[in-house]
């Protein structure tokens, strides 16, 4: 006996929807992308001032940002990832100039970020620079000037150029290294790369290859 079309079509209709059940998306099975090379975050990164800071006058007050230069290559491996004189950029973010009775000046500033080509890395760095307020011999003429103490002052916060500081890298930052380049440090591979980490990867230079 003849199975009709109609008969034929529903005794396949399960194994048509188990195939469609079983396909795989093509895009579930490709390849995991490559392990990211960066700079980890907390890396310390030498400063140098090139500019003086003081609580002295009207030159400095709260809000205001100041230069900073990386005192000394930064490196991954046997690569340079910042270089020596990189622009580095700080805040002050509290000031108060020296006053009577042997009171100092004090300012705090924030170290903010490093100038790296077009792009801006975050760093973290706090500090407080405080003059020198009045030592025991101050005391003793404030305590004999009576009403003159007030024109006892103390000394103003200064900041010389040159200071060196300690900043450290805020997060971690992806390296680009030099095409066949490895390290031997296993710290510096992340897990994954996403798209946006990749597009902003600084590119590390050899140390041999360092301009002088």
């Amino acid at each position: 006996m003849k199975i009709s079309n109609l008969a034929l079509a529903m005794a396949l209709l399960p194994v048509v929807a188990f195939a469609q059940e079983a396909a795989v998306p093509v895009q579930a099975v490709q390849a995991a992308p490559e392990p990211e090379t960066y700079l980890p975050a907390g890396t310390t990164i030498p400063l140098r001032m090139t500019q003086m800071v003081t609580t002295k006058g009207d030159s400095w007050k709260e809000g205001d940002q100041f230069n900073l230069a990386v005192a000394t290559n930064v490196m991954l491996g046997d690569y340079i990832v910042i270089p020596e004189g990189t622009k580095a950029v700080g805040r002050i973010t509290w000031l108060t100039s020296r006053g009577a009775f042997g009171k100092s000046g004090k300012m705090d500033i924030e170290l903010e970020y490093l100038q790296l080509g077009n792009r801006r890395v975050n760093i973290d760095g706090t500090y407080r620079q405080e003059g020198n307020g009045a030592t025991l011999a101050t005391v003793g003429g404030v305590i004999a000037a009576g009403i003159f103490a007030g024109f006892i002052t103390g000394k103003s916060g200064v900041i010389p150029e040159g200071r060196e500081l300690n900043a450290t890298l805020e997060a971690n930052l992806p390296v680009a290294l030099p095409k066949g380049a490895s390290l031997s440090v296993p710290a510096v591979k992340a897990a994954t790369a996403s798209p946006v980490q990749a597009e902003a990867n600084v590119e590390a230079v050899p140390a041999e290859s360092e301009p002088e």
